[in-house]
Formats: C-alpha cells, sequence, structure tokens
C-alpha cells in the first residue's frame, strides 16, 4: 500500500528560493541544497523556546536564530503550519494579558 503524501507536498505554495535576495542564502547551507524562503522571518519565532529549532538566547536575552534552517527546508512546511494554532494561542493569551 503505497502511502499518501500530505496534502501541501510537491505544491508551489510551499516552496520557493528566492537566488535574487541580498541575503540568500542567510544561513549558511551546503553546496547544492534547497533552501526554503518561504518562511523569510520565522513565524515560530514567537513561541520561543517551544519554536522546535536550532537557536539560543544571547547574553542580551535576544533569541538567536543564526544557525536554524527549520522554516528553510522544503519539508518542513507541514511542521510550521501544524504549528499555526499554537501561534494564535499565544497571541491571544499574550492580548489578553495586554502585553
Amino acid at each position: 500500500m503505497a502511502e499518501e503524501k500530505a496534502y501541501w507536498e510537491g505544491k508551489h505554495f510551499a516552496f520557493f528560493t528566492n537566488k535574487e535576495c541580498e541575503y540568500y542564502p542567510c544561513h549558511p547551507v551546503e553546496e547544492g541544497e534547497e533552501f526554503n524562503c518561504l518562511f523569510c522571518y520565522c513565524p515560530l519565532y514567537m513561541l520561543g523556546r517551544d519554536c522546535g529549532g536550532n537557536f539560543t538566547y544571547l547574553e542580551n536575552g535576544v533569541k538567536d536564530c543564526s544557525k536554524c534552517l527549520v522554516p528553510h527546508r522544503r519539508n518542513n512546511y507541514g511542521y510550521i503550519a501544524s504549528r499555526f494554532q499554537s501561534i494564535v494561542e499565544e497571541m491571544s493569551r499574550r492580548e489578553g494579558k495586554g502585553d
């Protein structure tokens, strides 16, 4: 029995590369590695420690995602899309507190 693909696999809306961008690639990648620019500004950043990425915090408290490729890998579109409800909940929590 063949495994069914996720609805987004192979779709153009789930992946694009902007090699003309002044910052491309914004993270170090191997030569020939696919690089997804769709989530240029990672929507998971605001989830802090719960984002699921490879990050550190600088001494000044700023989250440093410079070594994280989660939003830039083709196969992570589904993971990021699955986290949108967490983003909505976090925003609701913050708005409720008046932050």
